[in-house]
C-alpha cells in the first residue's frame, strides 16, 4: 500500500487495508510521519502485527502485548509492567526483530542494567533486576505460547538479580499502643491505625471501606476491594488477590470504636469512603507518631506484620492466621517462619523418648 505526503505541511501519512481477528475488512490511516521512510516502517509493522508475524520488532509486539494482557490486569498492575517495558527494555531491544533477539542479545542486556543507577544514584537492587528480567521474560512467553516463535532467548540466558531477604518490620503490642496514643489528637489518623492494627488489613483495603463493610451485629468487616490513587483520580478495584476476598472478625472494643468513627461524619451514606484521606496521608501521620513517641519507624505496610506477629506469639496457627489476612497457610508459613515457636528441641526429645523405649523393650527381653 502506497504511502502519501500532505502538501499542506509536508507530512506523509498511510492509507492501510487489512482483515480484523473477524475476517472483516478494515481501514486506517496514520499521519504525521516526517519522512517517507518513516511512514512505510511504519505500515510494515502494522501489517506484521495484523498477521502476527514475530518479524515485527519487539517494540511492536509489546503493543500487542499490552492489548492481549492488559485487560486482564489491574490498572496499577499494568502501570508497573508498562514502566519497565518503556523504560528499561524497549530502549535497549526495541527496534530489534522479535525473531532475531537471541540469548546472547539478552545477556548483553542484562548487563547494561547493572550498570544502571537509580534516582539515589546506587546500582539497581537485586530484586528490582530480577523483576525487570522477569518482565522481559513474560513478554517472550507470551509470543511462545501465542504467536508461534519458537523458544524464549531470557529464559535461556537466565535469570537477573536475586530476591532479597529483607528484615521484616513490625512493632511489639506495647510499642503499638504507646503509637496509638499519639494519634488520638486526630481522631480519623487513631482509627485508621486501630484497623489496621487489630484486623491486618492492606492500606489500600483500609481506604477503600465503607460503612456497608461493617456489620456490628455479627462482628464483621467485609474486605472486597482495594484504594489506588491513579493518574490523579481515587480508583476502586478488586484486593490484591481471590484470596483477599475474606470476612474478618473485629473484636468487640473495635466495633465500638467503629461506630464512634462513623458519628464523627455528617450525612455519612452506606457507600462513602469511610477514610478519605490517602497513602501519602497515612505516611505523613506515622512518621509524626513516631517522632512524638520515640517509637522506632516502621512503614504502614509493618502494621500488617504486627498484627500477624502477634497472633503467631498468641499461638494460633499459619493456617487461620492466613484466613483472616487473605495470605495461605503456606505462605505466612514461609514468610513468618523465624516467628514461629521451634519444635525442634520438642521432636528430638520426643526420638529420644521413642529409642529409650525401645532400648528398655529389649533389656527386658
Amino acid at each position: 500500500m502506497p504511502v502519501y505526503k500532505n502538501d499542506k505541511n509536508g507530512t506523509w501519512y498511510v492509507m492501510v487495508r487489512y482483515k480484523d481477528w473477524r475476517g472483516d475488512r478494515k481501514q486506517k490511516c496514520q499521519r504525521g510521519f516526517a519522512t517517507k521512510r518513516e511512514a512505510q516502517e511504519w505500515e510494515r509493522q502494522f501489517l506484521l502485527q495484523k498477521s502476527a508475524d514475530i518479524d515485527m520488532t519487539l517494540e511492536s509486539f509489546c503493543e500487542l502485548f499490552e492489548k492481549d494482557v492488559r485487560p486482564k490486569l489491574k490498572e496499577n498492575t499494568w502501570m508497573t509492567k508498562e514502566h519497565i517495558i518503556r523504560t528499561k527494555i524497549l530502549p535497549y531491544l526495541g527496534k530489534k526483530k522479535l525473531s532475531e533477539i537471541t540469548a546472547r542479545d539478552v545477556i548483553d542486556w542484562q548487563n547494561e542494567m547493572r550498570k544502571l543507577t537509580g534516582i539515589n544514584g546506587k546500582p539497581l537492587s537485586p530484586t528490582y533486576l530480577k523483576t525487570i528480567h522477569a518482565q522481559l521474560s513474560s513478554i517472550f512467553n507470551h509470543a511462545v505460547r501465542y504467536y508461534d516463535m519458537n523458544s524464549n532467548p531470557a529464559l535461556k540466558a537466565g535469570c537477573m538479580g536475586s530476591e532479597e531477604c529483607k528484615e521484616m518490620e513490625f512493632w511489639t503490642k506495647e510499642e503499638y499502643l504507646k503509637f496509638s496514643e499519639a494519634m488520638m489528637d486526630k481522631p480519623l489518623s487513631y482509627y485508621a491505625f486501630e484497623l489496621l492494627y487489630w484486623c491486618g488489613i492492606r492500606e489500600g483495603e483500609l481506604l477503600a471501606l465503607t460503612p456497608a463493610d461493617f456489620d456490628f451485629k455479627n462482628e464483621m468487616l467485609r474486605i472486597n476491594k482495594s484504594y489506588q490513587r491513579l493518574n490523579g483520580k481515587d480508583v476502586i478495584t478488586p484486593p490484591k488477590t481471590k484470596q483477599s476476598n475474606r470476612m474478618v472478625k473485629m473484636p468487640k472494643f473495635l466495633c465500638d470504636e467503629m461506630q464512634d468513627c462513623m458519628k464523627m461524619f455528617y450525612d455519612l451514606k452506606d457507600t462513602d469512603r469511610l477514610f478519605p484521606v490517602t497513602k501519602h496521608y497515612l505516611a505523613k501521620e506515622m512518621v509524626r507518631g513516631c517522632k512524638e513517641t520515640g517509637v522506632k519507624k516502621i512503614k504502614i505496610h509493618g502494621l500488617r506484620h504486627s498484627h500477624i506477629s502477634f497472633l503467631i506469639d498468641r499461638g494460633f496457627t499459619a493456617l487461620a492466621i492466613g484466613k483472616r489476612v487473605g495470605h495461605s497457610g503456606e505462605k505466612i508459613t514461609y514468610r513468618y517462619a523465624h516467628l514461629f515457636p521451634s519444635k525442634q528441641d520438642e521432636m528430638a526429645n520426643k526420638l529420644d523418648m521413642e529409642r529409650a523405649e525401645k532400648g528398655e523393650m529389649e533389656d527386658v527381653r
